[in-house]
């Protein structure tokens, strides 16, 4: 598979590394040399100094055998036009496209239905916004990832040492859960990942990623100690772009929430807007400010401004003044292992959710979603089963998935089942696989190949 990067910033560096790693064939094109020095320093891919809306550098690119275009740059404008650029040129080429204006929420059906053509447009704040509400309703999460509609949750969460399963090997499992099914996908521990075996520890600490139906996921959260706690009083520092869409969103859901910005005239913007929404003009990071505004009664604090500093400075001054929860905006991928290490264990991303938004869109075979763990190691994919399928019919432990995969859910209907070596996949289920980064190519392969027949 040939792709082609326009746009070598941090999005682009890190898909080109994430498919590099898969041995696709990837050209990245930008027209900062700096930037593409630095994507040819690290990783083994080819690189374009020019515009990856020119049609010489497309074609230089070439284009004509690429099968998918990424435009990931940081204007909206040269996404769009590179993307029109590369449907005049090569017609047959898929097109994604990252646009991340809200001027142009209306408008995804017609840019797909008509010229540029994009196939895919990917708004990154939508999907940090569906994030933050998503970890919102799974309160004591790290990581939530949805399949199947919302009915599979794929979720993360922090052992901690009073719980029961601290110090325990995956095989005493059954007998300390008394007959309840609980499936461990992975644990990440000093952002190392480790896919369990049987003699393996659940250490206190650990990031453990586990499968869960939508009912029972209440249930499955108390087994690792986390209470129930309905978020209801929310506190938005940064009225930017995502900042207004969660505020809108929140209101929607009918959730108390307050807004901090500083900027006079963005102010005086979120007020007209916003009708329920508590609009306060000052900086998330004073401490005055949020003792005058009660933080010690807010059950969430989400800090979204565009200065990482001043988002990890409020989060930590919320929690040592008394709320309950943060989750905190974070773009640099260096950063993301140390939120942790200071006591910020909910972070948001644009940058990942756009990959994670990217892959599920590159992955060949009937790909329905796609989630990139922490760190990028792993992935969790929803696949459709189809008929012609080498894998539907037989005992999951007949089945030669490749080492650092395995499947952790079959979809069937409205039935949700979590396999043994004896489950049978049929005809038009869907399955839940889960891979180290390693592992994607051929779990890819067998998705291509196996499981969708043309």
């Amino acid at each position: 598979m040939k792709i082609i990067i326009i746009g070598a910033g941090e999005v682009g560096f890190h898909i080109a590394s994430h498919l590099a790693a898969e041995n696709k064939d990837v050209v990245v094109i930008d027209k900062n040399p700096e930037a593409t020095r630095r994507v040819a320093d690290n990783i083994d891919v080819q690189v374009l100094v020019g515009s990856g809306s020119s049609p010489v550098t497309l074609e230089e690119a070439g284009i004509h055998s690429a099968e998918i275009v990424l435009a990931v740059t940081d204007s909206d404008e040269v996404n769009l036009v590179s993307c029109l650029v590369a449907d005049i040129v090569s017609p047959g080429t898929k097109k994604l496209a990252r646009i991340r204006d809200e001027h142009f929420d209306a408008y995804i059906e017609p840019l797909r239905q008509n010229a540029p053509h994009i196939d895919t447009v990917i708004n990154p704040e939508v999907e940090v916004v569906k994030t933050i509400e998503r970890m919102m309703t799974v309160p004591g999460a790290v990581d939530v990832g949805e399949f199947a509609e919302g009915r599979v949750k794929f979720v993360g969460v922090r052992l901690e040492e009073n719980c029961p399963l601290a110090g325990k090997r995956m095989m005493d499992l059954p007998a300390v859960l008394d007959g309840r099914r609980l499936l461990i996908a992975a644990m990440l521990r000093q952002e190392e990942l480790i896919i369990p075996r049987g003699a393996d520890r659940l250490m206190a600490g650990d990031l453990v990623y586990f499968i869960s139906e939508e009912h029972a996921l209440g249930e499955t959260m108390a087994i690792f100690g986390k209470r129930s706690e309905p978020v209801r009083r929310v506190m938005i520092v940064g009225g930017g772009r995502i900042g207004f869409r969660l505020a809108h969103r929140l209101e929607a859901l009918g959730f108390q929430a307050k807004i901090v910005e500083r900027r006079p005239e963005r102010c005086q913007m979120l007020a007209e807007c916003l009708n329920k929404t508590v609009v306060l003009h000052g900086d998330g990071s004073d401490q005055d400010l949020l003792t005058e505004e009660n933080i010690q009664e807010v059950d969430l604090m989400v800090t979204l401004t565009s200065d990482e500093e001043t988002n990890i400075l409020s989060s930590l001054l919320a929690k040592r003044l008394g709320a309950r929860k943060t989750i905190t905006k974070i773009n640099k991928f260096s950063y993301l292992p140390l939120m942790s290490a200071i006591g910020l264990d909910h972070v948001v991303s644009p940058r990942l959710s756009a990959i994670n938004s990217i892959l599920q869109h590159i992955r060949r075979g009937k790909i329905l979603s796609a989630i990139s763990l922490k760190g990028e190691q792993a992935e969790a994919m929803e696949a459709v089963a189809l008929e012609t399928s080498e894998i539907v019919g037989k005992p999951l432990r007949r089945i030669d998935f490749p080492k650092g995969s395995l499947v952790t859910a079959i979809i069937r209907g409205q039935e949700v089942i979590i396999p043994t070596g004896d489950s049978v996949i049929a005809p038009d289920d869907r399955i839940i696989i889960f891979a180290r980064r390693q592992a994607i190519a051929r779990v890819e392969k067998i998705l291509a190949v196996k499981l969708e027949y043309f």
